[in-house]
């Protein structure tokens, strides 16, 4: 028997008005992201990032947002992965945000590129040495043999460096450059509240979308 359906659940009387929300959707962002944190959801920066090839076949996972400000928000990965290549190809994407416990979502759209050189060692650097040696020992999204190669090639990386490992120039940042925000907000019968910013001559514009 499918019991999808006593999966339902019902939320909550919180709610958004338009008005109520920053006319800059990146402030209203760091406000939802704050009460993220505040509310100890795990990993609140984990965002689910869409993504299309050059056969318009879609793709989508999960990865950790690692810096955001006025110019956008910042992730990490190697540059030929799967994902780095649909980038490549279509130079956009979405990505969502969905902090359950406060029955919110964020969903943002635009165009997305890498960052300079300098931030990505920065960022490097700032890394746990394991964190580093994983970036340099596995070939993402490629077929391996084993679990025993990850292992192994960690090792040589460790043995290689002892002291400073150098930060692989196929592995780096991206910076998505946001066109839309929508703020989602459950509320009881599914009347949701959704509130939406486009960028229209670098100015931001906010409507309510129905749920």
């Amino acid at each position: 028997m499918n019991k999808l359906n006593n999966l339902r659940k019902e939320y909550g009387e919180d709610s958004i008005c338009k008005d109520d929300l920053h006319s800059n959707p990146i402030y209203q962002f760091e406000l939802w992201f704050d009460d993220a944190t505040t509310a100890e959801i795990p990993e609140a920066n984990a965002m689910a990032l869409a993504t299309v090839n050059a056969q318009n076949i879609p793709s989508v996972r999960m990865v950790l947002l690692k810096h955001y400000d006025d110019r956008g928000l910042v992730f990490f990965t190697n540059y030929l992965s799967r994902k780095a290549q649909d980038i490549e190809y279509s130079g956009c994407c979405s990505v969502v945000f969905w902090w359950g416990k406060l029955n919110r979502q964020v969903r943002i759209e635009g165009k997305v590129g890498k960052i300079s050189q300098q931030e990505t060692q920065d960022y490097f650097y700032s890394r746990a040495r394991g964190s580093q040696i994983s970036a340099w020992a596995s070939p993402q999204s490629s077929v391996i043999k084993n679990r025993q190669f990850l292992e192994q090639t960690s090792q040589e990386i460790d043995n290689k460096y002892p002291d400073k490992i150098p930060c692989p120039d196929f592995w780096g940042g991206y910076r998505i450059e946001p066109s839309s925000f929508e703020f989602w907000q459950g509320r009881t019968n599914r009347l949701h509240d959704r509130i939406y910013f486009y960028k229209k001559e670098n100015a931001w514009t906010k409507k309510r979308l129905a749920p």
